[in-house]
This record gives C-alpha cells, structure tokens and sequence, in this order.
C-alpha cells in the first residue's frame, strides 16, 4: 500500500492524451491514441494476448444470496460499500451512518497512541467497527464490515506477532510449500486479533533496485513470483474449493499492485512503467495467474502508471483485462488515495476510477467527501447505476465468501484472543526454518564456515543487538523504525541467538557494537550490518552503493590485519554493492532482512544439524558496480558480479578473489549532503531538542516534534514550541567537516511554512554548539511551502569553523511559533540564497 497525499505532483500524466506501446517492443508498434480513463473503445491494450484463466465457477447459492442483499439496500448503502476509510481517521459511529464497506489501519495506524497494539485493544477495536456495521437502524439490511492491514511479513502490527523474512529473502528460498504454511500462519494471527483482510501478496517482479519497495518483491524472476502467487492466497484463504476454504482462522487476500509497479522508469516509486504492452505482460502479470486460480478475492490497483496512465484508470487493464480475460470475480480495491493520481480527480472526487473498474476506493482520510461526491455522481448518472451494482455484488460476493455475514463480533470467533498461539514453538519454528532458507552465501574462502561454536567469538555491529534491524520496513510502524528489543517477546537478537547457541558448547561470546575494541583471545570476528529499516518511498536511492551508517566497515579490514577471520552477515532489502566489504571478509552472507527468528542464522553460521546448508539462491542479480540498478538476465548488456541463482554451499570450495572497488559513482558531496529528507535523518545526523536526541513523537516541556505531511505520508516535520524558547536542531553526536563545502559555494536548503499565520522564525546554520553560534538568519515563514537557501559561507563569515560542524540547522522557537520543515540538504549556491556578502 503507499501512504501519500498530494498526488497530483507525482503524477505523470498531462491531461488525456497518452502515448501507449503497443504488443512488440518494436518502434513501428508504437501507437498514439486518445485514452478516454472510463471507456475501453480505444485501446492499445490486445486482451486476447493475455491469458486466460480457468477461475471457478461461481457458486449459485452465493450468487442468491448477493442477489436477496442488493434488493434490500439502499443506495446510500451502496455507496458506502465501495468507500474504505482509515479507522485513524474514522469512528465505530461514521461506519453506521455511512454504511462504509470496510475500514483499513494504515502503517501507522492502530488503536492508542502507537502504530502497533496488542492483542485485546484490536479486538476491542475490531468488535465496535464490526457491531456499528451491523447496526439495524434505518436500513433493511446491515451489511458487515470488513477490516483491512498489511500483513505483508507476518502479522507485523500486533505486539507478539511473528516477524518472517521479508519477500526478498523468501524468494531466495525458491520454496512454493515453505510460503503456503508462513501464509497460513499469518493468517492464524489476523484472526487472533480480530482481522479479516491482509493486504498481500505483493506480487510485483521488481527490476530496478533503487526502488525502495523492491524487498516487497520476491524476485526479478517472473517464474519464482508466479510459482509463490497461488500458494499464498491458498495459505491466507484455504483451497479452493475444498470444505476449508475461507473457513475459521483464514483471512481475504489481496494480490498487489496491479500491474507493473516493479517496473517504473528509474525504479522510482508512484512512477511510471514506461515499458510495452508485451512486457508488462510477461514480466509482470505471471503471479497474478495463480493468485486469481486460486481464488484471490480481491486485487489492488497500483499506485504507478503504465505509458503516462495511473492504473487506477486503466479501464484496459483492470475491467477488459483482469475482469474479463482473466476471469477475476473478486473486486479491485484502491491504494492510498491512488484515484486522486487520475487527471481531474482529487482524493473527495473521482467517478473516473469507479468507472474504470475499481470496485472499492481506499479513501483513508478523504472518505467522507468521495462518500458525498460519489452518491451525487451515481444520482447524475455520470456513474451508471450498473456500474456501480457491479461493484457492490463483487464486495458483497467476497464477503458471502468469507462468511463474514454468519460470523459472531471478532472477540467471539475461535481464534479471538488466543495469544498463546503467536509465540507456540511451530510458529517460531518455521520462521526460523524461513530465515534458514533464505540465507545466501556469496563468499566462503578458505572453509571459514562453519564455525567451530566453541570459538571464541567475538560480535560487531548495531544490527547484531536489534530485532528491528532485521526486521526492517513494515514491522511494527510503517517505515519499521525505532523500535526496541522489548517490543518483540517472541523474537529474538542475534546476539542472543549466537550466544546461546555458542555457550552450550562452552564457547565465548563477546559484544561491541562499534567494534572499536577486540578482547584478547579472539578467535574470529562477526559483523553485523546493512541497511536501516525504511519502506516505500523513502527507500529509493539514486544509486545502489552500500554506504556504513552505525558501523565503521573500515574495521573489517583492521581485523584481518590482526589475523583474525571475518564473517560478515549483511543486512539489506536489496543487493548493494559492497565489494569493500566483501573483501574484508573471509564468509560473506547475505541475511537479507530475517525478522524475529535470527537463530535460523546461527543455525547456519554454526551448522547445529548435520543436513543444516546454506540452500538459498540470489533472486535478485547482485552488481558488479553501484551503477548497476537495472540488472536483470532479459536486459542488454547482464553482467553482475553475482548473477541469478547463485549461492555457496558449505562444501562448496569455491574462493573469491579480491573484487575492483570502483564503485562507478561519481565523485560528489551524496549522501553527506542530505540531512533531513523523505521523513527521515542521514546517518549520523539524528533530530534533537535543546542539544538532546529525541525520537518521533516527541512532547516534552512546551515542544512537540511531529511527523507532518507534504507531498507524501510523514515527509516532513511539525514543529510547535508552546511555554518557552527552546531550540530544535538538526545534529551529529559529533563533529563532522564541512570546511570544503563551505570552500565549494554550498547552502543549506530547506523548505518551510508557518502552520499558525505569517510570521519570522531565527535559523541557524552550520553550528559546532548552540550556546554562543552566532549564526542565525530570520527568516520570513508565509501559509505556503516555501525555499529558503543559506549560504555556508555566512557562517564561515561569522567565524564559525564548519570543520567541526554538529548542528546542521537549527530553529530557535519562541512560544505560539508553529511552523513544518522537509527537505533539509546542500545544494549549489543560487542568486536567490541568504547571503553574508
């Protein structure tokens, strides 16, 4: 799902006139025609080039008894079915008088004042909903309600719940009945707090790896996603067919995002597909076969476009394609907002979509004006009433399936409330026997593993203590951040797998985050790093460079050095290049992003069973140089350092040789340049409050610091000082230098707004510490965002030394000043900055 607002500026569409690639990838096929987002007469889309899937025959019984509710409605009872709301943004109540179809709760949302919850604050949750839905006054019929989340690894917002690997390092796996029974699971723990819908599978087939969902993708290989597609739903819904299916402790699937999302121009997410009719096809449909043969009740339109069209218009694609040449009988639920991409529409108003063959607007804040829009659209006929029955009987057909209309309130079903079951050993188990499978061993010289657990052995690296390390994106929150050891009680770290694991042997294991000190008698060294936890659109990076955040990487080679050997277990939702790294070990393993069940590395690392061998396999090509984002066999020119379906086992004796570390990224300023972007700090630059670091949320002595909205979900910051002057700062644990950047005509550049009317705020810029920096400029805050630029050289000017930098902005905050930031980096210094001059 994605989580953003203003669309409109995403889009990349202009007006309704679209160039479409036709079936051949050929020039001559390439076809330019006027595309009207509600009727299919004009199409560059052949239908009878997509194949054709044999789905069940509908069920008469079914069928009647869609046939008796729909005479009993009303319309406004129609309306509300095809209207999802975030249940951040509505109330048990809103659901009665709406007669809303379904809630969802979004990555962040979940009842109290955290992303996640426990178990009996769901189910009280889901009971109010579910009883408001069913709320007779007023109507001759009250239709059931049905609830919504992402559950795309596991049931990751529920305190308790199993964290699996993400879908990267199940593809690794290649194991079609390994994904059916962690579906199964998941299924099993949706139930337990209350749910009846999980958003997944996500079946897109990524093929460019700065795209910051790719992790979501179990391959590039359309035939691995295609071979896991079925078995998922399967998992989630029962089989088709047989006296399970749908029946207690199942969940309705969601196959997502159709179509083409992992295929965007630039790996760029929300973005364009920009690729023929005859890829898109044969890329990027393959998973949606055996999900919707198996029985998928429903399906998401995707956020990106193919050839300048929002999917959530293409007409094409999801009515002539999806409804009728594959047969689909489920209904196509929206994304976040995704309908206000169309032009013309905005998120309270679009008939297009609707009329394109979406069946259920995800509308998580916008609910109540498309709710009115939408009724008067119906009423006009400018949504013909057959359209929009359409809709309704294929909602109310996913619902009879599921049972949900002879189903007691949540808290009473047979799985309600069972929490012994999230952390029942067959659950952990067949997490860590996922983790196990997953594992990728890209270099083992010299035999190092397995190794000896009577070592001593000693651990580096911050990813080796924390579980939301390697749980990542969508675990617990939206973009899996900040979250503690705690908050997981039947996970566990790394560290203390490895040390359990070591010590009943008698071996030694020792801790040093940084990695700065070594105990004498060290045998050997493991190291564990990656990337930090990120989701969406956050994750899209310019280039796939591994750049260290909370580990000096330059120690493994200090290491080995010392005579030690190295074992770097890699912690990432994408391959990066890391050849230095590489180099610097003796066994390198990609651990992708594992989840909760570490000891299924450690299972490896040690081989505790004789049969225990590294089986994963690359399902996604890992680069020779940074530069390699669009590294896929079918594309011109393949060649990675890793090519797909590589990996080492054990008894492999294959040796490694010292790999080039030209990166083939420019020299330039990168990463150092950003400080605050896409909602989020570069490391080690971190959010503070009168010199302190603080976390999001924060409200403490008059401050609150606040995730904000700009141009997508928690883009930016909301900054409000109530009682008195406090400052809010942009700042790093320690010095860093920016003497050159200053030498190279730099400015920091930020965009701001006043929240409460016009008003002058003092930033600073470039400051060792807070007391005594002179370096401040007021600077003019109006209702609208807005770019400020202040030249470095202001506080070189001012006598501020930037080679000891460790407040890169900074807000001096008076009481009553409410005001948003984003986007805080170096860029070139222009005609328009604040200068010292």
């Amino acid at each position: 799902m994605k989580y953003t607002e203003n669309f409109r500026q995403i889009a990349l569409v202009t007006a309704s006139v679209f160039i479409l690639t036709a079936c051949a990838p050929a020039q001559s096929d390439v076809v330019t025609t006027e595309i009207d987002v509600s009727s299919s007469d004009v199409s560059v889309i052949h239908p009878e080039k997509w194949p054709e899937i044999i789905t069940a025959a509908l069920d008469p019984a079914v069928e009647a008894r869609v046939d008796t509710i729909l005479t009993k409605m009303t319309l406004e009872q129609k309306v509300g079915q095809v209207i999802q709301g975030d249940t951040n943004s509505l109330t048990p109540e809103d659901v009665k008088n709406y007669r809303l179809g379904s809630v969802l709760s979004g990555g962040n949302s979940a009842p109290g004042d955290k992303p996640y919850a426990g178990t009996q604050a769901w189910l009280d949750a889901a009971d109010s909903y579910f009883e408001a839905s069913l709320d007779p006054e007023g109507v001759e019929i009250a239709i059931p309600i049905i609830w919504g989340i992402d559950a795309v690894h596991g049931h990751t917002n529920l305190i308790g719940g199993i964290v699996f690997p993400h879908n990267i390092g199940l593809g690794a796996a290649n194991d079609p009945d390994l994904i059916r029974r962690i579906s199964e699971v998941t299924a099993t723990e949706l139930n337990i707090s209350g749910h009846d819908w999980t958003f997944a599978p996500t079946l897109a087939v990524p093929q460019n790896d700065r795209w910051g969902r790719g992790y979501e993708g179990f391959s590039e290989d359309p035939e691995i996603v295609k071979s896991y597609g079925g078995m998922i739903v399967e998992g989630l819904q029962g089989e088709l067919g047989s006296d399970g299916f749908m029946g207690p402790g199942k969940v309705i699937s969601t196959a997502k995002h159709f179509l083409g999302d992992g295929g965007t121009e630039n790996g760029v997410d929300q973005g364009d597909a920009r690729i023929s009719e005859e890829e898109l096809r044969d890329i990027h449909l393959p998973g949606y076969e055996t999900a919707i043969a198996a029985g998928a009740q429903s399906v998401m339109a995707s956020f990106s476009s193919w050839q300048g069209q929002p999917m959530h218009g293409q007409k094409a694609l999801m009515t002539d394609v999806l409804k009728g040449r594959m047969n689909f009988q489920g209904f196509v639920v929206g994304d976040w907002n995704g309908h206000a991409l169309i032009p013309d529409c905005t998120a309270t108003d679009c008939p297009q979509s609707l009329n394109a063959g979406l069946d259920m607007y995800m509308a998580p804040d916008s609910w109540k004006g498309l709710y009115e829009s939408t009724l008067t659209h119906v009423k006009s006929g400018r949504i013909p009433m057959e359209r929009l029955d359409d809709a309704v009987r294929r909602i109310l057909r996913a619902k009879v399936n599921s049972g949900i209309f002879d189903k007691p309130k949540p808290s009473l079903r047979p799985l309600a409330g069972n929490e012994a079951l999230l952390g029942s050993d067959e659950h952990r188990n067949i997490a860590r026997e996922a983790v196990r499978k997953s594992m990728v061993l890209l270099k083992n010289n010299d035999g190092t593993l397995p190794l000896s657990p009577s070592a001593n052995i000693h651990v580096v690296g911050a990813g080796a203590d924390s579980i939301t390390k390697l749980a990542g994106g969508w675990t617990l929150s939206w973009q899996g951040r900040d979250h503690v050891n705690s908050d997981f009680p039947n996970g566990e770290s790394f560290l203390s797998a490895l040390k359990r694991e070591a010590e009943k042997a008698g071996g030694r294991v020792t801790f040093d985050a940084s990695g700065e000190t070594t105990p004498d008698g060290t045998d050997v060294i493991v190291a564990v790093y990656g990337e930090d936890p990120y989701a969406e659109f956050q994750g899209d990076r310019e280039n796939v460079d591994f750049v260290p955040n909370d580990f000096d990487t330059d120690l493994l080679g200090t290491y080995k050095d010392a005579g030690l050997s190295v074992v770097s277990v890699f912690i990432s939702g994408r391959p990066l290049w890391a050849n230095p790294e590489i180099n610097d070990s003796d066994a390198f393993v990609a651990a992708w992003l594992p989840g909760s069940e570490p000891a299924g590395i450690t299972d490896l690392l040690f081989q505790t069973e004789a049969d225990y061998d590294f089986t994963g396999r690359l399902s996604f090509s890992w680069p020779k140089l940074a530069t390699q984002v669009h590294l896929n066999p079918h594309h011109e020119g393949y060649d990675p350092l890793f090519e797909l379906g590589y990996g080492l086992s054990l008894n492999d004796t294959v040796s490694i040789a010292s790999l080039s570390e030209e990166s083939g990224v420019s020299a330039d300023i990168g990463e150092k340049g950003v400080f605050f972007e896409k909602g989020m700090t570069t490391q080690p630059w971190r959010l503070a409050v009168n010199g302190s670091t603080v976390d999001l949320p924060f409200r403490e002595g008059g401050v609150e610091v606040m995730a904000y909205d700009k141009s997508a979900q928690e883009d930016s910051l909301r900054l409000t000082f109530s009682d008195a002057e406090s400052t809010f700062s942009i700042a790093s644990g320690y010095p860093l230098d920016y003497a050159r950047e200053a030498n190279g005509a730099m400015e920091l550049s930020f965009m701001s707004k006043s929240l409460s009317g016009p008003t002058t705020v003092q930033i600073g810029a470039g400051c060792i510490d807070l007391n005594g920096c002179d370096n401040f400029h007021a600077v003019a805050l109006e209702s609208d965002w807005s770019e400020t630029r202040i030249s470095l050289r202001c506080a070189t000017k001012k006598g501020v030394d930037l080679q000891y930098m460790k407040n890169a902005f900074t807000v001096l905050g008076e009481p009553g000043l409410e005001m948003a930031v984003a986007d805080v980096k170096l860029k070139q210094e222009s005609s328009d900055s604040i200068r010292c001059d």
